[in-house]
């Protein structure tokens, strides 16, 4: 299919699983705007920009087809300072933008860690369906943009996806703890299976409102499970750890 016509803006663009997600949408020939705090390379265009300012984020939101909301403080932190402007403000924002600007997909961005206190967890798999057990105020925040979600797709009939990323790690120090920790491993989601589980959040048809889970392979079984993935947009992994290990910084 030609998806050049189509214009996909990829919020935290920047970062380590959005630089993936470009990657991923310009090689099935989408055309990548990104947004971020900082410069992104490898992207059709580029408008840098805060979340916490309404007016980047209605310009960076405008003529876009579908948005990838991947931008957020991405582990816990102080809640006045960083998690309530960068999680929860930016996210109103982000869903204000994209419903004035009536996009057709909004995919948002949850956690693992949202099902991190579940009491089966590690024992069983988890589906998508059951009910959330945060962890922290970090894990807090991203149950809010699954409700989120699902209220913008109920009020204003917009199509939301929202994805529970596993574990990515973003530095060099986290390769010894997977090696030892095979939980870590279960949990493990490689930046190329983030970029084709983002990928195919953008083209799924015909689904109003979805949470779906995204991990790689792991030994035993699936800690979340993949079913509703597989169901909503035919996400399978492809890759394990130690895959993904050389991108490591």
């Amino acid at each position: 299919m030609d998806h050049s016509n189509r214009t996909v803006l990829v919020t935290g663009s920047a970062g380590r699983i959005g630089g993936f997600v470009c990657a991923e949408l310009r090689s099935r020939g989408y055309r990548v705007r990104g947004f971020d705090l900082v410069p992104t390379e490898g992207v059709d265009e580029d408008q840098p920009g805060d979340l916490t300012d309404a007016g980047s984020v209605d310009r960076a939101v405008a003529g876009c087809d579908s948005v990838v909301h991947l931008a957020a403080t991405p582990d816990e932190a102080d809640f006045l300072e960083k998690l309530l402007p960068n999680n929860i403000v930016g996210l109103y924002h982000l869903c204000q933008a994209a419903r004035r600007h009536e996009v057709r997909r909004l995919v948002l961005t949850s956690s693992v860690q949202v099902i991190w206190s579940h009491e089966e967890i590690g024992k069983r798999p988890i589906r998508a369906d059951e009910a959330p057990r945060p962890c922290n105020h970090y894990a807090l925040t991203k149950l809010l943009a699954e409700e989120a979600g699902e209220m913008y797709c109920r009020l204003y009939g917009m199509s939301i996806i929202v994805i529970r990323p596993g574990y990515v790690p973003r530095h060099a120090s986290a390769a010894e703890q997977l090696d030892a920790d095979v939980f870590l491993q279960r949990i493990y989601l490689s930046p190329r299976d983030a970029g084709r589980a983002f990928a195919l959040a953008v083209e799924a048809e015909g689904v109003k409102f979805a949470v779906i889970p995204a991990q790689s392979r792991g030994p035993g079984f699936e800690v979340m499970d993949l079913a509703a993935a597989r169901e909503v947009t035919g996400y399978e992994p492809t890759e394990s750890w130690p895959d993904g290990r050389e991108l490591l910084e």
